[in-house]
């Protein structure tokens, strides 16, 4: 497999039917593209709908196309960000939700979706308060990116145990496969701790960490397994925080705000924080828009040493870890 074998994103969406306009201009009709948004119109989630899981393989920045795996939608049909709508509530909070176009083989719109990032309430009305187009790119990257949080310890070339916050371009950070690296970039974003933005909490000594971990859901932590007992069939092992939650050693926090943070390498790697084996940033085209336009330049939008190959372990899947002792699995099988 090489590096640049493509991955499957799994979000979870709804169709354009399932959220329509109550009041407004385009009012009884679902969401829609664009041009065909109206500011002011106040939708309501339908009673009873239920936010359906779109695989997607992305292709260039902006551009995906579907699974076969995807439960909406059709398989390799093209799918593009077409813009972030930002909704207004009574209560004055705001979230915002990118729309996702469908289109044929003949370049026609076949469908409408919705990804909302933050939880929709079918007893809340949401006033469009903003649509933007030229946003949508880098808003997706930063959903999609992988974070650690404000705290997190991660292990420096010298053993020392810094936090995140204090990393700077050219630090050397030890990585698991390949020794001591340099920090090409740090990222930071402050954002709402709400729906695909809320961080999990691994308690320390659930995966053998020495400290409490908090990272965002989709950040893939490195397993070494010396036996299999999930069933992967490999010994090194990727899996993502949010297929652990149990909700007890793992958990969803949600509320409030929280600080991210990204540490960029030339390379994707494996390092290590409190404890845990984890992810760098992964440079693919979801996430290239977060970069500066001069860093992106420099790397390229397919930068060598980011593809999702296996050369970290398998990425497995979440049906192998569907199952309440999945976390003590794991922390077993990595132990003598």
């Amino acid at each position: 497999m090489s590096d640049q074998t493509p991955s499957v994103q799994t979000l979870s969406v709804y169709a354009a039917s399932d959220f329509r306009v109550s009041i407004g201009a385009n009012m009884g009709d679902g969401v829609s593209i664009h041009d065909d948004l109206a500011v002011d119109d106040i939708y309501l989630l339908e009673p009873g709908a239920t936010a359906r899981k779109m695989a997607i393989i992305a292709e260039t920045a902006g551009h995906f196309r579907l699974s076969i795996a995807t439960e909406i939608g059709t398989p390799g049909a093209h799918v593009h960000l077409d813009c972030v709508m930002t909704f207004m509530t009574e209560d004055g909070t705001t979230q915002d939700a990118i729309v996702l176009a469908e289109v044929d083989d003949a370049g026609g719109l076949a469908g409408v979706h919705l990804l909302p990032l933050a939880p929709l309430d079918p007893k809340v009305e949401y006033r469009l308060v903003g649509v933007d187009r030229d946003g949508v790119r880098a808003r997706f990257a930063q959903f999609a990116c992988v974070y650690f949080t404000r705290g997190t310890h991660i292990t420096m070339s010298t053993g020392q145990q810094r936090p995140v916050e204090d990393l700077r371009p050219g630090d050397r950070v030890l990585t698991r496969d390949d020794g001591p690296h340099e920090i090409r970039w740090v990222g930071h974003s402050t954002v709402r701790a709400v729906g695909g933005f809320a961080p999990i909490l691994i308690e320390a000594g659930a995966l053998n960490n020495a400290n409490d971990l908090l990272v965002s859901p989709d950040h893939r932590l490195f397993v070494y397994q010396r036996q299999d007992r999930i069933g992967a069939g490999q010994s090194e092992i990727l899996v993502k925080a949010r297929h652990l939650v149990n909700g007890d050693s793992v958990r969803v926090v949600a509320g409030g705000f929280v600080e991210y943070y990204q540490i960029l390498f030339d390379r994707h790697h494996i390092i290590y924080a409190e404890g845990i084996a984890a992810e760098s940033m992964l440079v693919d085209p979801r996430t290239q828009s977060v970069l500066p336009a001069e860093l992106l330049a420099q790397m390229g939008t397919n930068p060598k040493g980011h593809g999702r190959g296996d050369r970290h372990g398998l990425d497995v899947q979440e049906n192998l870890l569907d199952r309440p002792d999945a976390v003590d699995l794991l922390r077993l099988s990595s132990l003598r």
